[in-house]
């Protein structure tokens, strides 16, 4: 039996039925009872609890493993910091894209001074393996505190204007939040994001820079088989 198989083994659905539940509870906007409405219209009678169990258990896997398969990080980091609010109490969710958009990697974090940053950039360099060439911030005075200590010999650019890329990259964030009404805990909002992140930026299509054709192409090759497909 195949690892991939084995992780599979007595579950009354098939591994595709699995897979695709839960791609379309990280590529869209929706809930549990809305997959749960969309199988049953399939002919799978899949309940929502169940589509739950398989997010806690399978969203990490599938992550690690499209992690494994992405490619290689720019040499220039987007970095920035937006407010979630959590029971009440204001955390902060710091984030960092390349040149490209990509997302290197994300912390939810209590504070934004001078030790969070230090810890949100050995979080980046031990994600990405490497050091930027170049990184841009706002002028919060955190990064530049930070970066004395752990990126020394790296140019840092600080601009309000010069990081949208990494201001725009919080957007489907926001989208998730909004429609799960707020994260409960830190570790809850952590645990989703980094799969939420990893299975969600890769299907994500740039519909201003393809075709029609083109994307209806993508569109019907993108599916929970191709989600994770095969283990490497």
């Amino acid at each position: 039996m195949s690892t991939r198989e084995s992780r599979y083994r007595r579950h009354r659905f098939p591994i595709e039925v699995v897979e695709q539940c839960v791609w379309l509870y990280f590529c869209f906007a929706i809930n549990y009872r809305n997959i749960e409405e969309m199988m049953a219209k399939r002919g799978v009678p899949v309940t929502y609890e169940t589509v739950r169990e398989w997010y806690h258990k399978f969203g990490s896997a599938y992550a690690a493993r499209l992690k494994k398969k992405r490619a290689r990080f720019g040499a220039r980091w987007h970095l920035d910091e937006v407010f979630i609010k959590m029971n009440g109490i204001q955390h902060y969710l710091w984030r960092a894209v390349d040149q490209n958009g990509a997302v290197i990697d994300i912390l939810v974090q209590p504070r934004r001074d001078r030790w969070a940053a230090l810890r949100f950039f050995r979080k980046l360099l031990h994600t990405a393996a490497r050091a930027p060439r170049v990184i841009i911030t706002d002028k919060l005075r955190s990064y530049a505190a930070a970066k004395k200590l752990i990126l020394p010999d790296v140019e840092h650019r600080q601009s309000r204007y010069l990081n949208n890329r990494a201001e725009n990259s919080h957007q489907p964030t926001r989208m998730r939040e909004r429609q799960m009404k707020r994260f409960q805990f830190p570790e809850h909002a952590q645990r989703f994001l980094c799969v939420f992140e990893s299975i969600n930026a890769p299907f994500r299509l740039r519909r201003h820079l393809e075709a029609v054709t083109k994307l209806r192409f993508l569109f019907v090759r993108q599916g929970g088989a191709v989600l994770v497909s095969s283990d490497s």
